[in-house]
């Protein structure tokens, strides 16, 4: 079940149903995915229990899930700090996440059905949904979504859960990418060969078009990151 909020004169979205937990979560993650609070910024409980009107124990709860996804980190005798991406992390980022599609690819590639295509239409269409209402946060979170399919119907678990590690980082990693080229999301059909090579019957463009697709950008990501 879904409530409705109005983000715009010509849009309606849906909005999901949250605990007062999860809701702490998205507004420390979108804070962080935003530049709000910038990278390699040090947090504390009672900083940022003052500043989202919550007590401490929940939000213990909420820090201790982003340091689980990778976005904020406890450094000894320093404190916490929020993760900030160097040009090396971007290169560690595009390697590990294409070596891991490539292999869950190979995984799904004889189990693809209809349900996957049209699950992967709609995760794209909800994708370009977020184009509508100028918010690169939610456009990285739908572009990860987008990601996540292949990993959650393939049956390898090791390789769901080794995904869900590195997916709250690579949001950070989208966000940043669409920052560095002056854009709110993706361009319109940065998805469109990824999608028609997704249920293709050559495993081998589809490879082919991972490499591609995650390399795009790269070089301008690493000179953004680097300043």
């Amino acid at each position: 079940m879904h409530g409705i909020v109005k983000k715009d004169a010509d849009m309606l979205l849906p909005v999901r149903r949250e605990t007062f937990g999860d809701q702490i979560v998205s507004n420390l993650k979108r804070a962080i995915l935003s530049g709000e609070i910038e990278g390699g910024s040090q947090i504390t409980e009672t900083q940022l229990a003052s500043r989202f009107g919550v007590s401490r124990g929940p939000l213990r709860e909420a820090m201790a899930q982003l340091a689980t996804e990778g976005l904020i980190h406890s450094v000894p005798f320093t404190g916490t700090r929020v993760i900030k991406l160097s040009v090396m992390d971007v290169r560690e980022i595009y390697s590990l996440r294409t070596a891991l599609e490539t292999l869950a690819f190979q995984e799904i590639w004889d189990k693809r059905d209809h349900a996957f295509a049209e699950e992967l239409e709609s995760r794209h269409s909800r994708l370009m949904d977020t184009l509508k209402i100028d918010d690169h946060v939610a456009s990285s979170e739908a572009e990860v979504g987008l990601h996540s399919l292949v990993y959650e119907r393939c049956g390898h678990k090791l390789l769901l859960e080794s995904w869900q590690r590195v997916a709250g980082r690579l949001q950070l990693y989208l966000a940043l990418h669409q920052r560095a080229h002056g854009r709110t999301g993706p361009i319109e059909d940065a998805h469109e060969n990824y999608l028609t090579l997704a249920m293709c019957d050559d495993f081998e463009l589809m490879r082919k078009e991972i490499e591609s697709h995650m390399r795009r950008g790269v070089n301008q990501l690493e000179n953004y990151v680097a300043l």
